[in-house]
């Protein structure tokens, strides 16, 4: 065996840092590159959250990537709470309108030229020319220090060129000022910048709203007495208390009490669950009911909400397919239009027209041209998409992702557990001649109480819920195979299959024989029940077809979507499920391990699959897939292996699933395309003296906030 197979690879880490400094997609991509060159570095930075996600191996301290990105020219902190720069970027806003918008009516108004006008708005441009776009001055230079152009020097270029032939014109010259430009152009992009940090702001909403769903504290059980304590201190195990309109605390199964829990936030449905000792609940989700006694099961990072929220961040850090080209546009864009603006320039003055014509032409070049729509275009509708998609109980992993909802044509369900509500349940009941329903289901369930075959608590449970109290049972025995018997109410009650009945000299009459094979056709278990020698009821049980699973199935199909039944039951119950839910390709008596065959199968027939399932033998299947979509009631094998969960475990979330991907995507491509046609148009009206500075600069901000806009859309998607 070589040395290389002993080599043993680097363990990975991740971090996030809060960089400080960005002003434009051109200053992500560049610290993007910066640490990407470090060896065994990979790393996103996102413009619209102002964050880095790094992940480097062992041999690399984090504080060398801040080091990295601070010889960049920016700044770099492991993410935290830090505080919100809105309310600086507002009042140097709010100072700079106040000096500039006098400028701009003396500048522009003939009525206003009192003699030495000329003077006062250079009095009150110079302020807003070097504190009011300090932080574009600022930029350019650390920029220009590490030998690299973002948006922030066409901003300073074009400011700085208004102001200084300005100056030249009132102190050495006779020509026409441009303070008016350099004062507005400074307000204007302040003002695009600070609506953009705001909607930005509003983007991100959804997530912190779902980091701030966990309760504070919580009330421990110890020494047989309630404690509050901080969630911090809750460990798995603990037994906490949780009140009517009280969050419960974190994740655990219920050992007392009986309630009904509010679960919007996790499932987006508003109708409460009932619950009782022995079911799960999610932490975060509201006690609307009786008092709960609860251990814990998941705290802190392993807890539901967490890694709802984590999915939810890794989306939105992600970058799709189609934000890769916009990224490489941004990073040449802004040499490019230096070089526009120098050719714009030299062209006026070498066709004969006046410098302040040629002047005036080439700023108008440098402002109007602005990657920023370009690099907001993705994240901010990917932060409003997957934070939306979080309060409807829809999880996206990726960006990615979203690329394939687009192509899927073909989707994949699993039966048990996704169109089924993958428990057995009693369906209907049939009697011989004189005898009562309710009498069948109070000897019968009273037996199969008995027993812990799911069967049996099936049959159970319907009779306790039809019936009310059952009565208790004698001399109970359990045939392996073959059904329960016992003594109910002083009669030897038996209930199980056909053959059970036939050793004791039963026999079905022919109703029951015929209801029973009825059942069968339909997939279904048919169960007798015998007392005093004769068969006296049939009972027919079925994994039923969950509520909203007809629904959904038309739902998908309404999106071109052709859906296929897939399950390991026999033809005939796969068949009566699929015809009652509306679908018509149905692959049966699949083994869990040739799932994946199947998938791979229909791909190879030309289909891009989404698969739906719940289960840890659709896991395989469900990566195999093109698309991958989880139930969230089902294993966590599963829910890994996917690419969207649905939290509910309701198949018509599937359809909101894909239907909002696909409008995110939709709407992440409408922004790259108003983004594109802004600049071509742009800069050709620019180059050509048909723009005057000013109004490029308020046309900047304006396409910036136009995209941010557009992506807040999203959050009205039902």
């Amino acid at each position: 065996m070589s040395s290389a197979t002993h080599e043993v690879r680097a363990a990975q880490h991740e971090v996030e840092l809060s960089i400080g400094g960005m002003t434009c997609a051109s200053c992500a991509a560049r610290i993007e590159r910066k640490l990407n060159k470090v060896a065994g570095v990979t790393a996103t930075v996102n413009y619209a959250t102002e964050k880095a996600k790094v992940s480097y191996p062992d041999t690399i301290d984090p504080a060398e990537l801040v080091r990295v990105v601070e010889a960049a020219g920016y700044t770099a902190e492991p993410a935290a709470d830090e505080t919100d720069p809105i309310d600086a970027l507002r009042q140097r806003l709010i100072v700079s309108a106040v000096l500039a918008v006098p400028v701009i009516l003396l500048s522009m108004i003939p009525a206003l030229h009192f003699p030495y006008w000329q003077w006062l708005a250079l009095v009150l441009a110079s302020p807003v020319v070097v504190w009011g776009a300090l932080p574009f001055h600022r930029a350019a230079w650390t920029n220009l220090r590490h030998g690299a152009a973002t948006m922030d020097t066409l901003i300073s270029m074009g400011v700085g060129a208004a102001y200084l032939w300005s100056l030249y014109a009132l102190f050495l010259g006779d020509g026409e000022t441009y303070l008016e430009v350099a004062a507005g152009v400074t307000m204007f992009i302040l003002a695009g910048r600070y609506f953009e940090a705001r909607s930005k702001r509003r983007s991100g909403a959804a997530l912190r709203a779902l980091l701030e769903l966990g309760a504070k504290d919580v009330a421990v059980l110890r020494d047989g007495r309630e404690h509050r304590i901080p969630l911090a201190g809750l460990r798995v195990g603990d037994e906490f208390v949780v009140r009517p309109g009280e969050k419960v605390a974190t994740d655990g199964v219920i050992v007392e009490g009986s309630s009904a829990v509010d679960m919007s936030m996790l499932t987006g449905e508003s109708v409460p669950v009932e619950v009782r000792q022995g079911d799960a609940v999610v932490g975060a989700t509201v006690n609307a009911g009786g008092r709960l006694v609860v251990r814990a099961t998941r705290v802190g990072a392993d807890t539901q909400l967490a890694q709802m929220a984590r999915l939810v961040e890794d989306a939105q850090n992600g970058k799709a397919a189609v934000q890769r080209l916009a990224d490489r546009v941004s990073a040449v864009f802004v040499p490019v239009v230096i070089g526009l603006a120098l050719a714009t320039l030299i062209g006026w003055l070498v066709t004969g027209h006046p410098a302040e014509a040629a002047f005036t032409a080439a700023v108008a070049v440098l402002i109007i041209a602005c990657p920023c729509a370009l690099g907001l275009a993705t994240p901010t509708a990917l932060l409003v998409g997957t934070g939306r998609g979080a309060q409807l109980g829809v999880l996206i992993k990726g960006p990615e992702v979203l690329e394939s909802t687009r192509k899927v044509d073909t989707v994949v369900l699993d039966k048990t557990g996704t169109v089924t509500a993958g428990r057995m349940t009693l369906v209907s009941v049939h009697v011989a001649d004189g005898v009562s329903e309710t009498e069948a289901l109070r000897l019968a369930g009273a037996l199969e109480h008995a027993s812990e075959h799911p069967i049996a608590r099936a049959i159970a449970a319907g009779a306790a819920d039809r019936v009310g109290e059952l009565p208790t049972v004698d001399d109970f025995r359990n045939e392996e195979g073959l059904g329960v018997q016992g003594i109910v109410d002083g009669k030897a009650v038996l209930v199980g299959r056909e053959r059970l009945l036939s050793q004791w000299g039963v026999q079905l009459d022919s109703s029951l024989l015929e209801a029973k094979q009825a059942a069968e056709q339909a997939g279904r278990t048919a169960v007798g029940v015998a007392w005093d020698g004769a068969a006296r009821a049939v009972l027919v049980v079925a994994d039923t077809v969950k509520p909203g699973s007809p629904e959904a199935v038309a739902g998908l199909k309404s999106l071109g979507l052709k859906p296929v039944l897939l399950t390991g039951d026999n033809a005939d119950a796969a068949r009566a499920v699929a015809a009652e839910v509306g679908i018509d390709d149905v692959i049966a008596e699949v083994l869990p391990k040739d799932k994946v065959d199947v998938v791979a199968r229909l791909q190879a027939e030309g289909r891009v699959v989404a698969m739906v399932g719940d289960g840890v033998n659709d896991a395989a299947a469900l990566a195999r897939a093109d698309l991958g979509l989880a139930m969230g009631t089902g294993t966590d094998v599963a829910i890994e292996a996917s690419d969207l969960t649905l939290v509910r475990g309701d198949l018509r979330a599937a359809v909101d699933a894909i239907r909002l991907s696909r409008r995110t995507l939709g709407t992440i491509k409408g922004n790259l395309f108003w983004a594109f046609a802004y600049n071509v148009a742009a800069l050709p009206l620019a180059a050509l003296g048909l723009l005057n500075p000013m109004i490029a600069g308020a046309a900047m901000a304006f396409s910036s906030v136009f995209v941010v806009s557009n992506s807040l859309r999203l959050r009205r998607f039902r």
